[in-house]
């Protein structure tokens, strides 16, 4: 048992933490801009990442539509213990929200499809992205809803969810997929080779982005939704999978993406909204360092 996960440790979680912690080392010296990664990641590299597995893959539409309410009901259940976690402990409307935010929105792009890859495989990269997209809107939908609830504010943002490029391309990718048809040569090995660079690029960033947080001193409410995303968020969708038929490479990487560390992208909306931005910043980075035995007991386990 302890060969099998200091196995998978240097095999499949180390290269993972070494490539953010390169990012981390040496983007000051060569003066990157994670800003600017990030945006090209975006914009570019995670659509054709997308569009790559999605069109390549053949799963079949209604495990995919399992695979969609498994991990909405998923994360719904997540924001609803975090919620209540923090109202029991008598936390303001404003920590609650930033509880919710912490626990809903895990970085399954960055960490997940890298770590998703190494350990299952290939094959495991097209269940694993859809479950990515359906998180990115599921989670913004629920974190951009909380912090306007207690500002106050117009949910408005949250139709511009559905305007990211990774959800444009899914139905032409789906399309692609259920009907057989042939992309032509120059645009598939143009999307492959922009696809081949959103992972390492994104861990890249992640890298970068913590090397901007200041205050690395995890308060008690830090240690708690660290602990609702690293341990009860996986437990949670491991005990619900059954319900959804879902086995093999759907259930492995269904929880395994309900079991990453908090995603950057938290920070950022926390700061646009002033919900509690130093809490949910240091958190972030508190829980990348604490992912790094949780997630190999995790990937051992699956």
């Amino acid at each position: 048992m302890f060969l099998h996960v200091l196995s998978i440790f240097l095999n499949v979680v180390a290269p993972v933490f070494g490539i953010v912690a390169l990012g981390y080392a040496v983007g000051p010296r060569l003066k990157l801009e994670a800003r600017t990664l990030a945006r090209v990641a975006y914009y570019v590299f995670v659509p054709a990442f997308a569009f790559h597995v999605i069109s390549t893959s053949h799963v079949a539409l209604g495990r995919t539509v399992r695979m969609v309410a498994f991990i909405t009901l998923a994360h719904l259940a997540f924001a609803a213990l975090a919620w209540g976690v923090a109202r029991m402990l008598g936390r303001s409307r404003e920590i609650a929200a930033a509880y919710v935010m912490l626990a809903v929105f895990g970085n399954v792009g960055n960490f997940g499809l890298a770590l998703i890859r190494f350990r299952l495989g290939e094959e495991a990269l097209a269940p694993a992205t859809i479950y990515f997209i359906a998180i990115l809107v599921i989670a913004f939908i629920v974190c951009v809803g909380a912090a306007g609830w207690v500002k106050g504010g117009k949910l408005s943002a949250v139709a511009s969810i559905f305007k990211t490029p990774a959800l444009l391309v899914v139905p032409p990718a789906l399309a692609v997929s259920s009907t057989g048809v042939e992309v032509p040569l120059l645009l598939s090995r143009m999307v492959g080779l922009l696809a081949d660079a959103m992972i390492p690029t994104m861990l890249l960033t992640l890298g970068l982005q913590l090397r901007g947080v200041r205050d690395l001193r995890p308060s008690a409410d830090a240690v708690i939704t660290t602990g609702l995303r690293l341990v009860a968020a996986p437990a949670i969708a491991a005990a619900i999978v059954p319900w959804f038929g879902l086995t093999g490479l759907e259930r492995a990487a269904g929880i395994l993406q309900s079991g990453m560390p908090v995603a950057v992208l938290v920070s950022i909306i926390a700061i646009e909204y002033e919900i509690a931005p130093n809490f949910v910043t240091t958190t972030v980075f508190f829980s990348t360092l604490c992912s790094l035995p949780t997630l190999t007991l995790l990937l051992s386990l699956v």
